[in-house]
């Protein structure tokens, strides 16, 4: 039978479809190979963890062992008298096997040893274990998350979703938001103004986006609409895939005042008919200043009836003394090169 040539856009279709077969082929094989070696790693850890209490071994029976077993299997890696000891800690730190593959035996070793080295808490640790197979985090985004205290700043903002959003979307909405929120990448004075402060998110958005949490796309900011004839603007517009919602961010520099929330209630009201598709779920607002008082806070949302959160951000003092100006910020903005 003579050969069909095919077309250079039949050929390429079909080079890119076998391209990804193979590359997903390929990360469920690394995926796979991961879980074994972590679940192997638990294997050795309680084996180790059993004798040595039912048989009252000292810690040198672990340096004895790493180098018989290196022995045994010497083009194995891993089988350090440390790596061993964290075998053991991991074994210890994970008791039951079911509870071990929900998150940790998806986590690469490595994150593992993070974990059992920065985090003490049982809970805590399981918690940031979910996150990170969740999140996708690498190993440096996970000790930065730990440094950071996400898991203390989880759910602790001021908000009235409760009353205002079914109870299963509430409990995300809340879980979504922190307090306070960290900006440590961020270089502002004390001086510097809301505008200086959205800009310097912007210019930094991939940390900004990691700091909100997973879920937020980016949609704009300085976002114009109409009203009335009169043209409003919000500062940042996101949209969270899970809550299938619109999230309005109002940026304060200074103390919490009531009228904010009514400001972002008039926002709320306006997202409804201009912004909300027929399928999304209401809008709901976040309000960062820079502090706020808890009790005003609370009266400010009592009675609105729209889905709202305050919460603080943190960032270190400038230390090079001269801020950037907007127009710096803006060309490196816009600049070809990002």
């Amino acid at each position: 039978m003579a050969d069909i040539a095919l077309s250079p856009k039949t050929y390429q279709s079909l080079l890119s479809a076998l391209k990804t077969q193979i590359r997903t082929a390929q990360i469920r094989a690394a995926l796979a190979v991961n879980r074994e070696l972590v679940l192997l790693y638990w294997g050795i850890g309680r084996e180790i963890l059993m004798r040595q209490q039912a048989d009252g071994w000292g810690a040198g029976v672990i340096g004895r062992l790493a180098n018989d077993l290196k022995s045994a299997f010497p083009a194995m890696k891993g089988l350090s008298a440390r790596n061993l000891g964290y075998m053991k800690a991991f074994a210890a730190a994970w008791p039951e096997e079911p509870i071990l593959q929900q998150a940790a035996a998806k986590l690469p070793w490595f994150h593992n040893c993070v974990l059992l080295d920065r985090v003490k808490h049982p809970k805590e640790r399981a918690w940031y274990a979910h996150q990170a197979v969740q999140n996708g985090w690498s190993r440096n985004v996970l000790v930065l998350q730990i440094e950071s205290g996400r898991y203390d700043r989880q759910g602790k903002a001021i908000t009235n979703f409760q009353k205002t959003m079914p109870a299963a979307e509430s409990d995300l909405a809340r879980q979504l938001i922190k307090d306070p929120y960290n900006f440590d990448f961020l270089t502002l004075g004390e001086q510097a103004h809301e505008r200086d402060l959205e800009r310097g998110l912007l210019l930094h958005l991939r940390h900004f986006l990691l700091e909100l949490g997973v879920g937020f796309a980016f949609v704009g900011s300085q976002v114009p609409f109409l009203v009335g004839g009169e043209e409003f603007q919000i500062d940042l517009l996101f949209y969270h895939l899970k809550l299938r919602s619109y999230v309005i961010i109002d940026l304060k520099m200074g103390n919490f005042k009531p009228e904010y929330a009514g400001k972002m209630n008039f926002y709320l009201s306006a997202a409804a008919d201009l912004l909300r598709h027929p399928d999304d779920k209401p809008s709901l607002g976040i309000i960062l200043c820079k502090s706020k008082n808890g009790v005003v806070a609370e009266y400010a949302l009592r009675d609105l009836d729209k889905p709202l959160g305050i919460a603080e951000f943190r960032f270190p003092a400038e230390l090079k003394g001269t801020l950037p100006t907007i127009e710096e910020l803006e060309a490196e903005l816009n600049s070809p090169s990002r």
